[in-house]
């Protein structure tokens, strides 16, 4: 199905998505998506990552998009020429993190932990691999991430295999958060209701556009309330092709893997096919 010419929201996840998991972007997704974005249509990235962590990959891209919803939707930017990265916080949740950091420590307590502030600046204990974090972050106490006004918590646990840290994650209950678990033992924690799919309902008011005018691609648990919103509203929801179950089930449809450029096969499917 090819789209007529009105403008759509086109909101797309990065890791797994429009990069491989290795960090490559071949030139099939950039140009699919550069082609797209020439059609007049409002590209932009939906991520679990950080502000720093982000714009990278619109330069990389080659993109200038009106919005980036960054930290799982618990930090929405516009685009503001005279700030110092080209973008401004259009809007941002935080919580505190202190109950629920508590609580995973008594279940989880050789994890790492850290926490992002409203200002992309994470505050860690333990160990993250090189490029896990944004490059403002310091190291500390685990005292020292209690009380602080988060937009996201990350606990990364090695020593687990993802079953087994499905499994504790929910024994533990945890209430008056959003969390989702990544491929590897790795919880991604938002405030209560904030999610990708609650930062771009936000863009989509903002922009005008119908919310049967929106196209979502993502791989990822953290996903699963994004493509659920987008089939909701009448919109095209993609599931990458190595995507778990859950993520499938909730999409409209299903496109290849990241390794074969499954979002520029979607991409150019639907709006140049």
């Amino acid at each position: 199905m090819s789209i007529a010419a009105e403008p759509w929201l086109v909101a797309l996840d990065i890791d797994g998505t429009v990069l491989q998991e290795d960090g490559t972007l071949t030139d099939a997704v950039r140009d699919a998506v550069r082609n797209v974005r020439d059609l007049g249509h409002e590209v932009m990235l939906a991520t679990g990552r950080s502000v720093s962590m982000t714009l990278p990959i619109l330069d990389r891209l080659g993109i200038v998009s009106q919005y980036v919803v960054c930290a799982n939707g618990a930090v929405v930017l516009h685009r503001d020429p005279d700030a110092p990265v080209g973008y401004s916080r259009h809007h941002v949740e935080t919580f505190d993190a202190t109950e629920v950091l508590t609580t995973i420590r008594g279940h989880l307590g050789q994890a790492s932990y850290a926490v992002e502030d409203a200002e992309g600046v994470f505050r860690y204990t333990g160990f993250f691999p090189d490029g896990a974090l944004a490059a403002a972050s310091h190291q500390v106490e685990f005292e020292e991430l209690l009380g602080v006004a988060a937009t996201r918590v990350v606990v990364i646990s090695p020593g687990h295999a993802i079953e087994d840290f499905l499994a504790v994650v929910e024994r533990m209950g945890l209430h008056k958060v959003t969390y989702n678990v990544g491929w590897t033992a790795w919880l991604d924690i938002a405030p209560d209701g904030v999610n990708k799919a609650t930062g771009l309902e936000r863009v989509r008011s903002a922009l005008g556009i119908p919310a049967s005018r929106v196209f979502t691609a993502g791989d990822g648990r953290n996903d699963i309330d994004m493509l659920e919103w987008t089939a909701a509203g009448g919109g095209i929801g993609i599931a990458m092709g190595q995507a778990p179950e859950e993520v499938v089930a909730v999409a409209t449809e299903v496109t290849g893997t990241d390794l074969d450029d499954g979002l520029a096969d979607a991409l150019t499917r639907h709006f140049q096919g």
